[in-house]
């Protein structure tokens, strides 16, 4: 086959959770432990965030390598984003020795040197600092670990090439706290953790994203919309999963429309941005709508600003563009029936737009 026309699909066939010794209405502590050997080519991130109570915002993520050394051995990173109530907004992204990392691969226990990242799908904790800056969180899940599929979507005319999700707490409850310059706060709100996984660079594979979940009422939600690279046509993949109460009610990605307005290009990356993406299921004559809209950017980030030396260089030279985004706003969940509105959400959210290939006026 040829490999311009080969398609990028979600797999969950009966074969495939066989082959991948996957239970399809369950998920095992072990699948949230480490998936890869962290050899060249492959790459892994263990990723948390949180919206807390005192208007502040936190993400941390453990990976085994940064994206732009996926081809190279094992390099430990250590993530911790915390956007503050007064305005400032704390990154910090720090590289570790190969031997400050260690991943138990029959539960999820991830250590960065002192740094560690632990559960068991039902409760987690989490534990980073950095320079002014440390978390010590708790997250207790309140919606079932779930995944699209086996979780694993594949590219390519042998399915060979592949990027794996595992959202553990697609929404839990947060408590501990942070602390910066010396002063504790508490750290009470909701949080999200998923894992992530895969043996081929992002960049080779998916040409951009957008990934969202939030909370609103009874309702939790994580929706993405995946365009795959040139190479597999921009075929776009939706994922797409709506729990109420606790329960997962919507997560068949066949009935699920996406659909942006407001586009716009951002000055910083020059990339197009949404300023709403709507996530639209219908089933018989029930539809419920999902849609993110931003209010304000929390990362606007040129990939190209990571690399140096003969590396950037060569980026340049290739017309590399790559682009990071991610954004805070309003999440709102419409629900109808026979086209009667009966019920509507709203709450705050946090999504993403991760952007590897070359601009494209398209969703």
């Amino acid at each position: 086959m040829d490999e311009l026309a080969a398609p990028a699909a979600l797999v969950d066939s009966d074969t495939d959770f066989a082959r991948l010794g996957l239970d399809r209405e369950s998920i095992a502590v072990w699948e949230d432990g480490a998936r890869t050997d962290n050899r060249p080519g492959t790459y892994e991130w263990w990723y948390f965030d949180a919206h807390l109570d005192d208007g502040a915002t936190l993400v941390v993520v453990f990976s085994n390598k940064d994206l732009k050394s996926v081809g190279g051995p094992l390099s430990p990173v250590l993530q911790l984003n915390l956007d503050l109530p007064d305005g400032r907004a704390i990154q910090k992204k720090i590289p570790f020795a190969p031997d400050q990392w260690s991943a138990a691969t029959d539960h999820p226990d991830v250590r960065i040197g002192a740094n560690r990242f632990q559960g068991d799908l039902r409760e987690y904790r989490i534990q980073a600092a950095v320079d002014e800056v440390s978390v010590d969180v708790t997250l207790r899940g309140e919606v079932p670990p779930w995944r699209p599929g086996t979780g694993r979507l594949l590219f390519g005319p042998r399915r060979d090439r592949e990027f794996c999700w595992l959202p553990s707490v697609p929404l839990g409850r947060v408590s501990g706290s942070y602390t910066v310059d010396g002063r504790a706060h508490d750290a009470s709100g909701t949080g999200y953790h998923d894992h992530n996984w895969g043996n081929v660079g992002l960049p080779k594979i998916v040409h951009n994203w957008y990934w969202a979940r939030g909370q609103a009422g009874p309702y939790a939600a994580i929706a993405s919309y995946v365009t795959a690279a040139k190479r597999y046509g921009h075929q776009p993949v939706t994922v797409f999963m709506l729990a109420r109460n606790g329960r997962v009610i919507a997560d068949d990605a066949a009935l699920v429309r996406f659909a942006t307005e407001g586009v716009y290009t951002d000055d910083e990356t020059g990339k197009p941005v949404a300023t709403t993406t709507r996530y639209t299921y219908e089933h018989g004559d029930e539809t419920i709508e999902v849609s993110f809209t931003r209010e304000r950017d929390l990362a606007r980030h040129r990939l190209i600003d990571d690399l140096t030396g003969l590396t950037k260089i060569a980026a340049r030279l290739v017309g590399f563009d790559g682009a990071y985004l991610r954004f805070a706003g309003q999440m709102a969940v419409t629900v109808s029936h026979a086209g009667r509105e009966v019920e509507r959400f709203t709450d705050d959210a946090i999504w993403d737009l991760m952007y590897f290939g070359k601009t494209r006026q398209t969703p």
